[in-house]
């Protein structure tokens, strides 16, 4: 197998591979991201090869011979540590967060530790098997079940404070699943690229963000910028920033949040980290870095220098 060592060739444009696709549940998404990436990415002045990253994907690189790879698969294996390991095995240049970083986002229960470490707020949660959540409550409701791998609201079960009876999960959840208390309030979201907070959004859904809310047209509205209090959007920033820090992200990372106004500052929680955020240009981070001034073709670019620029 051929290996390369990318870095910034003497050609006028770098040469960017754009991995899309993969196997994961969230594979559409993902098709949509790179897609429109690689179109902005053109209109940039670089010279793009999509590629629809499957087993094939070291000859598909080391054929296209990329100066900097961009990672915009969603899901296992594209955010969860694993392409991030491949492209660091072969020798490329990647966007986004390495191997430990987005291992470390996708474990949610290892992720929450170490926002509890930071001196972050984060909901108290378990892990438990599926079989036993099935059979009885192992936490007092109101509570949320989902799995502790997966993004985008894949398998996500709320159980209300007036539940009689445990939920029925799927067969299609893990053997091994989390529990956390649920966290009442508004659906807030920070990006930060590199070390800086962008903004905060709204998402305003008629239920709970799963992954129809957040991909389907007319599934939630985003609102920008929140209007919330200043004292609460000063600890968006300083706690997506904090966070992206915790887990050692890189590039481009969004933060979601859940907000009991009743409880003012006290009611803010971290909900998750997102090492690859969705990138089309109404996704929630594209939308932040427009509203700072950043359109789409130009926040691929500062993606691709940051990873340009690395050793």
């Amino acid at each position: 197998m051929r290996q390369k060592l990318a870095g910034r060739s003497s050609r006028t444009a770098p040469k960017v591979a754009v991995l899309k696709g993969g196997p994961s549940a969230e594979r559409e998404v993902s098709l949509s991201s790179g897609r429109e990436c690689a179109q902005a990415l053109r209109q940039a002045g670089y010279e793009v090869t999509e590629i629809d990253a499957g087993r094939d994907l070291p000859e598909r690189l080391a054929d296209a011979a990329p100066d900097v790879v961009f990672n915009a698969l969603h899901g296992r294996w594209g955010e969860d540590g694993c392409v991030q390991g491949l492209m660091d095995w072969l020798g490329y240049r990647y966007t986004h967060s390495g191997v430990l970083a987005s291992a470390l986002a996708m474990d949610k229960s290892r992720a929450k530790q170490a926002f509890r470490e930071a001196g972050l707020p984060v909901v108290e949660s378990l892990i438990a098997d599926r079989d036993e959540v099935r059979a009885r409550h192992v936490m007092a409701p109101p509570y949320v079940v989902k799995p502790n791998d997966e993004g985008s609201s894949v398998g996500v079960y709320i159980v209300h404070e007036a539940a009689n009876s445990p939920p029925q999960l799927s067969e299609h959840m893990p053997a091994r699943v989390m529990v956390e208390t649920y966290a009442p309030g508004r659906e807030l979201t920070t990006a930060v690229l590199g070390d800086r907070a962008l903004g905060v959004t709204e998402i305003k859904t008629t239920g709970w963000y799963d992954y129809d809310a957040k991909y389907k047209p007319g599934g939630s509205t985003h609102v920008i910028p929140a209007e919330i209090p200043v004292e609460i959007m000063h600890a968006c920033h300083d706690y997506a920033v904090r966070a992206h820090q915790a887990l050692g992200c890189r590039g481009l990372s969004r933060t979601d949040f859940r907000w009991d106004e009743s409880r003012g500052l006290d009611g803010l929680i971290i909900l998750e980290v997102n090492t690859q955020p969705g990138m089309t240009p109404t996704s929630l981070a594209p939308e932040q870095a427009a509203h700072v001034g950043m359109d789409f073709p130009a926040l691929c670019s500062w993606i691709v220098e940051e990873a340009l620029c690395r050793d």
